[in-house]
């Protein structure tokens, strides 16, 4: 991996860390909010549904090394995460590397 799409990969991934975390609290707040579900349903609802959110973040974030960004800059990618304007300015290689196309992930 270039030294330029690694530089570009830390940024692209904590833009994208800042997405998920938005798009989850998003979630969380219209469970916590839905008044025609009883409290505890909501209650059981959310805390399972933070359970999957930080599995799913461990699955694509976690172990932060250059020879993982290949594989989480295509789940970031697949879920939509990835700032275009940063996908962009990578090489013409590591970005259909991380194609998620490739992998049928779209």
């Amino acid at each position: 991996m270039k030294e330029s799409d690694w530089k570009k990969f830390k940024v692209i991934k904590e833009r994208a860390i800042e997405r998920f975390c938005t798009q989850a609290l998003d979630e969380f707040g219209e469970v916590i909010s839905n008044t025609d579900e009883h409290v505890h349903n909501r209650y059981l609802l959310l805390y399972k549904l933070v359970q999957n959110r930080d599995k799913e973040m461990s699955l694509i974030f976690d172990d932060h090394s250059r020879s993982n960004a290949p594989m989480q800059l295509t789940a970031i990618r697949a879920k939509g995460l990835a700032d275009e304007s940063l996908l962009a300015e990578l090489s013409d290689e590591f970005r259909e590397q991380t194609d998620p196309k490739r992998f049928g992930w779209e």
